[in-house]
């Protein structure tokens, strides 16, 4: 029996509906300057996200903005004007796509604007119905022994050293959906609160399709990995034991989307940037804040929780804020030294609400960052497609003249440095009192794994620099006193061995963005 779905076809010469205008189209740059050439309208007709830099059309920054600010006025925020922020003229296409589709602005101004007022799926549904063409589920496309590999992996959720990108491959690109539509199964919470499965695919879909497929790191796969990290923690038995569905529920959903819709640079860049971003949310927890009115956002648009009263929907989203805020790196301290205080203390008590909110606050910090405590071959690939991003960025402040980010200029970093001095001071203090908090197998599987990790990245460091001094007498040898001097120069301003090694393994690694 095929069901079929009679979806509206909006008319051109309408009023967009408000219930339309409610979501993305897309945060766009209203630019004149031909710094970037003509809009691609290839480009432009992929929906990356949420924020989009498509820099031609005022009317989609506000339609975003809107979202943003109604989120915020429920929750005790003033909306800022409109006119209050700036358009940026970077274009953070040309991040993740290759330049080079020529087209006319005119010829593609009022595509421009349909696909701007229609979600993804909307879009894409409406596309096919008009074409003829069948709509296709790109999981049933693989066969069942794919299928059957993917399932054989989901027995093993539980397991620490679980290959996320294995089984991202084996769903097809879906990991994100197969892994967070399994954990809310697995533990009873889509009967227990009466979730809609049409609602509930709906998000997941909208959720996986708002993360960038063009960052090496902030994408889907990464709040995959991230939510099953959390369903880890959240099966210790400290947790286990104390859980309420409803905290296991939040735990899930805040690991899914705690970086919806990044863009793939950081915080400060966004700062020096003026981006509006920035003004929205008053150079506090940017991105951060993004994140959670983003998954506000889709909540409300797909109505999975619009079968609760009002008052425990909103309840619930001011807790998934509250936990997607936890993960912002510039806070880490501040929730570090309370969870210290709570231990030394040893007043911490699961029995209590707010106590074990805090818990899952501080396992999701965890999830965020447990890269450097996974096996060294999903470590490695994690620490490239971090520092790939980095670079990116840092890429980008060359090129507009800006201040370089730390961490971020290719010239002077590279993958192991920027991973040891990580792992030294931020990654081990984390995981050194949630060890104290949670002794068990895993807590000490996860040091072991640091300590490995760390001592690979120092290992290779060493080699590298050995293998550049052994290079340096040959050179020596055969250049000309002028050339020695310059070498030796460029060798003292860029860091000797750790300029070496950055220069090595620039090499080796994918260009891409950023960290969280």
């Amino acid at each position: 029996m095929e069901v079929c779905y009679q979806l509206p076809v909006l008319p051109l010469d309408r009023p967009v509906p408000k219930h339309v205008l409610s979501r993305r189209g897309a945060i766009s740059f209203s630019s004149s300057s031909s710094l970037f050439g003509a809009p691609d309208p290839r480009q432009l007709s992929q929906r990356r996200g949420a924020i989009s830099y498509d820099s031609s059309d005022q009317t989609a920054l506000y339609i975003r903005m809107l979202g943003d600010v109604r989120v915020r006025s429920q929750v005790g925020f003033e909306p800022e004007r409109r006119s209050s922020h700036p358009y940026l003229c970077i274009d953070f296409r040309t991040l993740h796509t290759r330049l080079g589709w020529g087209s006319t602005p005119a010829s593609s101004g009022p595509e421009r604007r349909v696909h701007r007022l229609l979600s993804f799926q909307r879009y894409l549904h409406s596309s096919r119905l008009l074409s003829g063409l069948p709509q296709q589920i790109p999981l049933h496309i693989l066969d069942e022994d794919y299928t059957g590999q993917a399932r054989c992996m989901l027995e093993k959720v539980g397991n620490w050293n679980f290959d996320i990108f294995l089984f991202d491959r084996l769903t097809n690109g879906n990991s994100l959906i197969t892994l967070t539509s399994h954990l809310l199964n697995q533990y009873g919470l889509i009967e227990l609160f009466q979730l809609d499965m049409v609602k509930l695919w709906r998000f997941l879909v909208m959720v996986q399709e708002d993360y960038h497929t063009g960052n090496p790191y902030h994408n889907a796969v990464h709040a995959a990995d991230v939510t099953q990290a959390m369903y880890c923690y959240m099966q210790e038995p400290m947790l286990a034991k104390s859980l309420t569905s409803y905290d296991i529920l939040l735990g899930l959903l805040a690991a899914a989307t705690h970086d919806l819709d990044h863009p793939g640079v950081n915080q400060p860049f966004l700062i020096k940037t003026d981006h509006y971003l920035a003004k929205l949310y008053r150079n506090t927890s940017v991105l951060e804040n993004h994140h959670w009115k983003s998954a506000v956002g889709l909540l409300r648009e797909t109505g999975l929780f619009s079968h609760l009263p009002a008052e425990d929907s909103l309840n619930l989203e001011r807790e998934l804020g509250s936990l997607i805020l936890a993960t912002d790196i510039s806070r880490q301290n501040d929730y570090l030294s309370r969870f210290r205080t709570h231990l030394d203390q040893d007043n911490l008590c699961l029995s209590n609400a707010s106590h074990r909110h805090f818990i899952l606050q501080m396992a999701l910090k965890c999830a965020d960052i447990c890269n450097p405590c996974r096996p060294w071959e999903l470590s490695k690939q994690w620490s490239e497609k971090v520092t790939a991003e980095f670079f990116q960025q840092g890429d980008i402040e060359k090129k507009h003249k800006l201040e370089v980010s730390p961490v971020c200029d290719r010239q002077t970093n590279s993958v192991g440095n920027i991973q040891i001095g990580f792992m030294t001071y931020v990654a081990e203090p984390l995981f050194a009192e949630w060890a104290r908090f949670s002794d068990t197998r895993l807590s000490q599987t996860m040091l072991g794994h640091m300590g490995l990790n760390k001592a690979s990245w120092g290992g290779l460091q060493q080699e590298r620099a050995a293998a550049s001094e052994e290079a340096e007498p040959s050179v020596a040898g055969t250049a000309t006193e002028d050339a020695a001097a310059a070498a030796a120069a460029t060798a003292r301003g860029n860091g000797d061995t750790a300029a070496g090694a950055g220069r090595t393994s620039s090499k080796e690694i994918p260009q891409g963005s950023r960290e969280s």
